[in-house]
């Protein structure tokens, strides 16, 4: 039987309390910005709805301004894999960027995730712009037979290892590492639009070939529909099922308990130049039954698979998102009422575990990062 086609719903908590006037949001708790404890709460309120995944990309800051002493970055990797084993069910999505970092070290990042998820881990592909050959590189990483310490893809015909146990070091020849448990971690790709121009046509073009996840950033319904067409067409010019890839639009969240007040709480936050997050994104503003309305019409149109949320206060909008629109979604018939019952963020968004790819000529991670050669010790437990 088909399965049944239900909105798929994720949330972006990269600029979770970075806000400028953050430390003005009820529940704010700003001795609290650098606490994995707090960050572990947000996400279990997230896990509570069934929310497919959250979202950590380059920009996770901690608070931008330059007046506190609160300012900070964290790795997304990291935070990932210190999530791993606090979380059950959600999703963790790490945005790394495979332009500055080695491929292959990028798939070695992803697939740690994933195995100390079980199977819950996906890579946001970083950098400026997208690059077909790099993504291709982690892919084919994560398909080659690798290495315990070696992230390289290997050639065990060809590859002798050093084995020596000395005074000064110890090199123990490297053991094979299995596949992670989702085979290739999803590829979730941001999609941009300029105003009245649409999506670049080359990144549309490796969406559609390369991405199980599109992140649109959108504000208007019928563009969304339109770009949603074109990564579906380009997924199918390169021999791909359309229905493979979920399109998710991005969208501002911003709640009250009627539409004037939700307006009100707007006005204040571009009044203080607190609204960066919804720069160029859908703002879903106003009561949960106008959001859940938006999802579902947005939905029914197919203008979006689903919706990638930002909230405007981590500690009142996302509450609202779980408590109050996800339970009208679920009403609606458009929300699951609880994870299914396999364990990876594939089975979640209804995507299938790839086969290993073993034909064709896995592409050099190096050159397809633009000929960089990649240094460490670990390369030189690899004989000539």
């Amino acid at each position: 039987m088909p399965i049944p086609r239900h909105v798929h719903l994720g949330l972006d908590l990269s600029d979770t309390g970075a806000r400028a006037a953050a430390w003005r949001d009820h529940g704010s708790q700003a001795q609290r910005l650098f606490d994995l404890d707090k960050l572990t709460e947000h996400v279990a309120v997230a896990e509570r709805g069934a929310l497919d995944f959250v979202v950590f990309d380059e920009s996770f800051a901690l608070h931008p301004s330059r007046n506190t002493t609160l300012q900070g970055r964290l790795d997304p990797a990291l935070v990932a894999a210190r999530l791993a084993p606090r979380t059950a069910r959600i999703g963790l999505v790490a945005q790394l960027d495979a332009g500055l970092t080695e491929p292959d070290h990028v798939a070695q990042a992803v697939a740690t995730i994933d195995r100390a998820s079980g199977g819950r881990a996906a890579w946001q592909v970083g950098g400026g712009a997208l690059d077909g050959r790099v993504v291709d590189a982690v892919e084919h990483t994560w398909d080659a037979p690798v290495v315990a310490d070696m992230p390289r893809p290997v050639d065990r015909r060809n590859a002798r290892f050093v084995d020596v146990d000395g005074v000064h070091f110890a090199a123990p020849q490297p053991q094979r590492a299995s596949r992670s448990p989702q085979g290739r971690p999803p590829v979730v790709v941001r999609l941009d639009t300029a105003p009245g121009s649409g999506a670049d046509a080359r990144d549309v073009d490796v969406a559609g070939r390369a991405a199980d996840v599109v992140r649109l950033r959108v504000d208007d319904r019928a563009v969304a529909a339109e770009l949603r067409a074109q990564v579906r067409a380009a997924a199918v010019r390169h021999g791909r099922d359309p229905d493979s890839v979920r399109v998710l639009v991005d969208a501002f969240l911003l709640l009250g308990p009627d539409a004037a007040s939700a307006q009100a709480r707007l006005d204040l936050l571009a009044e203080v130049g607190d609204v960066r997050p919804a720069a160029g994104s859908l703002v879903a503003l106003g009561t949960a039954v106008d959001v859940a309305s938006l999802v579902t019409e947005w939905f029914a149109l197919e203008a979006a698979d689903g919706f990638t949320f930002r909230p405007a206060s981590v500690h009142t909008d996302l509450p609202g998102l779980v408590d109050a629109v996800v339970p009208r979604l679920r009403g609606a018939g458009v929300f699951r009422d609880r994870y299914p019952r396999t364990a990876t963020l594939r089975g979640t968004l209804g995507l299938a575990r790839p086969p290993r790819r073993t034909g064709g000529r896995p592409v050099a991670a190096g050159a397809a990062a633009g000929g960089r050669v990649a240094s460490g010790a670990g390369r030189a437990a690899a004989a000539r």
